[in-house]
This record gives C-alpha cells, sequence and structure tokens, in this order.
C-alpha cells in the first residue's frame, strides 16, 4: 500500500501537468491567432502605408536623420497599385514618405509609368515630385510622352504639373510650353505660355491650348496662330482643331489666309484644309487679293482649288480692282476661277495681212448673281433678277426685266449689258423690248425705244443711242433760248440719237421714217408716253449701300397688258359657255 501512493500522486501530476501544457499551448495558440488577426485588421486599415520590398543594404544614421533608413542596391518599394524603383533612397517610415535617388521609376497599374533621377514622394498625400530628366509614359492604345526637367505628379487626382517647360509627344504631335497639366487617365492636357505644337504638315503657337492626346484635338483658348508650311496661316482665339484630320471649327471672327492672296474672315469658320473647303457663318468676308475682289455675306462657302465661293443672307461683292469699284448684291452671290484660252499675238502683221497668233491655257474670274440683283457704280447703275461677269471681257450681263442708269438716263430692256473699258463704263446694250428715258420737264420724259438698243458713253455720260428694229422716240427739242418748240415723235426702222450736256442735240434715222412735230399746248392726250413707258427711279440704287435695299419693284406696262389680255379671255370663256 505504502508503494502505490507514490505512483498513484506521480500519475496525477504528470496528468495534471500535460493539461496545463495543452492549456499553455492553445492559450498561445489563440494569442498567436488574435495577434495574426489584429496584423492582417492593421494592415488593412493601414494600406496606404509605403511598404518596402527589397534593398542590398540597410542603414541608420541616427545623428543626422534619426529613424530614417537608409536604402542603398535595387531598392524596390510598394505603395498601393504602384511600384518605386531606385538606386538608394531615404525611407521616412514615420513620415509614410521617402526621397528617391538613381535611375528612378515609378510603375502605376493603370499603365502609367515615370522616370527621372530623383523623387520626393508622400504616401499620405499620394504626391510625387520628380527632378532631373523626367519622363511620364502613358500607355493605352496610344503612347503619350511627358517630358520635363521637374514634374508633380498628383496620384490621387490622376494629374501632372510642370512650371519650367515640359513636352508632350504622341504618335502624331509634339507639344511644348513653359507651363502645363497632363491627366493620363483622360487622355487630356492643358498647355500655358510659349505653347508650340508641330505637326508633319503645320505647327501651332498660342498662349492656351487644351489638347487631348486621344483624339489629337486641340481646343483654341486665346490668339492661335498656325501655320501650314508658307500656304496657309489660320489665326483664332477660340474653337477647336483636330490635328489627325486637319478639320477645325473656328469661333470669334477667325481668319484663314492663303499664299495665293484669298482670305476667310467670319465669326464662325468650319475649315478642312485637307479637302481645302471653308464654310463661313456670320458676317463673312472672303477675299482675293490676286483678282481684288472681297465677297460679304451672312453665311457662305469656299474651295480653294478653283478659288470657288458663294454667299448668301445679304450677300454683297465689291470689285476693287479699278479706279471706279462695283458694288454687286444679290440673294446669293458665286464666284470662280474658270479656264479658258487666251490668243496671244506673236508677231505684227506681214505683207500678206496676216497675223501670226498662238493660244495659251489661262483662267478669269466668273461673277454670278441670283435673285434681287443690285448694282452700283459711281459712272452706272443696274437691277435685274440676275447677272453673269466675266474678268476676261469686263461685261456685266444683267438677266430678267434689267433696268440700267447712267446720269439722267434710263435704259430697260428683257436682257442688258454693261461693258467696261479702262475702268469706266464704254457702253450699255438692251436686247428685246428696249427703252430708254430720261425725265424733261414736269410730266414730260424724253423716250426711245426699239428691239435692240446700245448706249454710248464718252467721260461718264451718254454720247449717243443707236435704236435697231421698230425704234420709235419722243423728243422734246429746244430753242436756243431754251423754250421748247414741242412734242417730236418719230418711227423708223434705224434711228440715232445724240446727246450734248445730257440734252438731245439732234437725230439721225433712215428716209422712210416718219416724223410729227406737235406744239406744246397741242399735243394730244395720252401721246406722250411710248408703249411699255414706266418710271423706275424709286428703285434706283444711289450710292453704295443703297444696293442692301429692297425697294418694292416697278410693274412694267407689258405685264399689265398681258395679265388683262389674259383676263379677257377668261370672261369671253366664261360668256361663251353660259
Amino acid at each position: 500500500m505504502k508503494r502505490s501512493i507514490p505512483f498513484i500522486v506521480l500519475t496525477v501530476l504528470v496528468i495534471t501537468t500535460a493539461w496545463g501544457i495543452a492549456e499553455t499551448a492553445k492559450k498561445q495558440l489563440r494569442q498567436t491567432t488574435s495577434t495574426a488577426t489584429t496584423t492582417d485588421s492593421t494592415q488593412t486599415k493601414n494600406s496606404k502605408l509605403i511598404r518596402l520590398l527589397h534593398s542590398d543594404s540597410l542603414n541608420y544614421d541616427e545623428q543626422t536623420k534619426a529613424g530614417t533608413k537608409i536604402l542603398r542596391g535595387h531598392v524596390v518599394f510598394r505603395h498601393e497599385d504602384a511600384l518605386l524603383y531606385c538606386d538608394s533612397a531615404y525611407f521616412y517610415e514615420k513620415q509614410n514618405s521617402l526621397d528617391a535617388f538613381g535611375k528612378v521609376r515609378m510603375l502605376q497599374s493603370d499603365s502609367v509609368m515615370a522616370y527621372g533621377e530623383a523623387l520626393y514622394y508622400n504616401g499620405n498625400t499620394r504626391i510625387a515630385r520628380l527632378k532631373g530628366h523626367v519622363r511620364l509614359v502613358h500607355k493605352s492604345y496610344t503612347v503619350t510622352q511627358l517630358a520635363a526637367d521637374s514634374i508633380l505628379y498628383d496620384r490621387s487626382r490622376g494629374k501632372a504639373f510642370f512650371e519650367r517647360g515640359g513636352v508632350i509627344r504622341d504618335e502624331l504631335n509634339t507639344l511644348r510650353s513653359i507651363r502645363g497639366e497632363y491627366m493620363p487617365s483622360q487622355h487630356q492636357s492643358v498647355f500655358y505660355d510659349n505653347i508650340h505644337l508641330r505637326h508633319p504638315n503645320f505647327t501651332l503657337e498660342a498662349d492656351t491650348l487644351y489638347y487631348n492626346t486621344s483624339n489629337h484635338i486641340a481646343q483654341l483658348q486665346g490668339p492661335t496662330n498656325i501655320d501650314y508650311q508658307d500656304s496657309t496661316h489660320i489665326y483664332s482665339t477660340a474653337g477647336w482643331y483636330n490635328t489627325q484630320t486637319e478639320q477645325s471649327m473656328l469661333l470669334r471672327r477667325s481668319i484663314v489666309t492663303h499664299q495665293s492672296g484669298q482670305t476667310m474672315t467670319s465669326d464662325t469658320i468650319f475649315y478642312d484644309k485637307r479637302n481645302k473647303f471653308g464654310r463661313l457663318y456670320g458676317q463673312m468676308h472672303l477675299t482675293d487679293s490676286a483678282q481684288q475682289k472681297t465677297l460679304y455675306g451672312d453665311y457662305g462657302e469656299m474651295w480653294e482649288k478653283d478659288k470657288r465661293g458663294y454667299a448668301t443672307k445679304k450677300a454683297l461683292l465689291v470689285d476693287w480692282s479699278d479706279s471706279i469699284w462695283t458694288y454687286v448684291h444679290a440673294d446669293t452671290l458665286r464666284t470662280e476661277d474658270i479656264p479658258y484660252r487666251k490668243m496671244v499675238v506673236l508677231s505684227s502683221t506681214d505683207s500678206v495681212g496676216k497675223t501670226d497668233t498662238s493660244y495659251t491655257d489661262t483662267v478669269t474670274n466668273w461673277i454670278r448673281a441670283y435673285r434681287h440683283v443690285r448694282v452700283y457704280r459711281s459712272d452706272a447703275q443696274a437691277v435685274s433678277d440676275s447677272l453673269s461677269w466675266l474678268d476676261r471681257d469686263s461685261v456685266l450681263r444683267l438677266y430678267y426685266d434689267p433696268i440700267c442708269w447712267q446720269e439722267a438716263m434710263q435704259i430697260s430692256a428683257d436682257s442688258a449689258q454693261i461693258y467696261i473699258k479702262n475702268s469706266h463704263v464704254e457702253r450699255i446694250c438692251g436686247q428685246g423690248n428696249a427703252m430708254a428715258v430720261q425725265h424733261e420737264i414736269k410730266k414730260y420724259y424724253n423716250q426711245c425705244a426699239g428691239k435692240n438698243m446700245t448706249a454710248y458713253v464718252e467721260d461718264d455720260t451718254i454720247r449717243r443711242i443707236d435704236v435697231n428694229a421698230n425704234a420709235r422716240t419722243i423728243f422734246f427739242p429746244k430753242e436756243d433760248d431754251g423754250s421748247y418748240l414741242g412734242m417730236n415723235v418719230t418711227e423708223s426702222n434705224f434711228i440715232k440719237v445724240f446727246f450734248a450736256n445730257q440734252d438731245v442735240d439732234h437725230s439721225v434715222f433712215t428716209s422712210q421714217s416718219q416724223c410729227t412735230l406737235y406744239p406744246m399746248d397741242k399735243i394730244p392726250s395720252g401721246s406722250d408716253r411710248l408703249s411699255g413707258f414706266f418710271w423706275a427711279d424709286a428703285e434706283r440704287p444711289k450710292r453704295p449701300g443703297a444696293v442692301m435695299l429692297h425697294p418694292k419693284r416697278t410693274e412694267r406696262p407689258s405685264a399689265v397688258i398681258s395679265a388683262s389680255a389674259s383676263d379677257e379671255k377668261k370672261t369671253k370663256k366664261t360668256e361663251t359657255k353660259k
């Protein structure tokens, strides 16, 4: 019995000790698990902390940099989704920041890479300052590089800044400026001060510019100049320019100037340089300095290739190629250069009477005007429905009921031409129902009419009028003292009327003519007007600005007669049916 007690006690002690060890192990295990859980929780809460992944050496310098880790050789850090590589670094763990030196590289998960010689990074603010030959590269479906001596990169805002000069390059353009911003995720950049954009086909200079590296569109903010290798110059203060398609929308009175002498100016211009086409909105000007013409309007288009353009809405053409300017207004005005063969005299007439000539291909400017045409020159004015004008022969051709004025004379016809020679009107021709009218005194008018008519102008005054086919005249000749002899009525196949000081001097007609002179007090009632007579002085543009007015057209008697005749026919048909 005495020997069994110690055995039992020993057994109990062993069991108790084993149980204690097990409990201690469980406690330690729980503590370990708790510590691990706490550590994981701490790491989750402190996910913004910079982590050191690798370094060849680690040192401390408590005297100069207390609490600072000095790292050398293949140093690697991680901060969130970014990795940082460098040759050496100071790691301020408590401040969650670092200074990196030598072959610095920062790689971000969104395909942004930054390179430099030094980096100062704050993990709390996520702001990196890179210095020394800095490059920031953004790789998506295109590659964009930002290069500068120093860059501040704000990772929270996804924006890079430079303030001492920088360059952004993509596969199409190179942009330089003093200050700028770049947002890789948005492919958007902003440039300030001394901006220079270089494209294979042009250069752009500006003070402020927004540029998208994805669609290559530059937003113009402030004075901007674009030069196309000495062929085209663009000036604008607002709008956009697609550097890939070379299309642009230019605002705020922009100007496009071509070396050939053409200039486009307008409130808004859509310009397609590649296709050499421009569309203009609001107070537009199309000027051709070579042709010395300017086309105005509120809307227009221009094609550079054949110098073709048109204007509508308050359209006006001003020709300043001669000493006397010509102003043409219409609902629509068109101008273009067209080819033609020009005869060139190679030698003088020989003994046989022949002249040696040749032909050369050249171009001439052609102007066309449609609807409500009004023309002003100091030596002649005109209105019509449409107009055609070729520089080649300097003839203004007027169609559909034109009226021309020269001094006190009104000339009308179915169609008319104004011939210009040496900058002055040389003659005015009318075809079909031609009539010339001059107000004489009170209700009386000098008149001549016929199928065709030509008025010859000398020293800006009509000197002679030739009337062909069915010629008729009514004139009021005067005595030497200025008193009126009466009313002279003449009918002939051909009549020439001569003028002196704007008065009828004498006339010439064929021997088969019929002439009648009525004393002033015996003029038959209603016989003082030729058939088709009308007076349209209210329509006459008497100054350059008057071409923009739209007075009501004077109704011609022929139209009234036609209408009356038509009404009579309708009335007779109705009576016949009854």
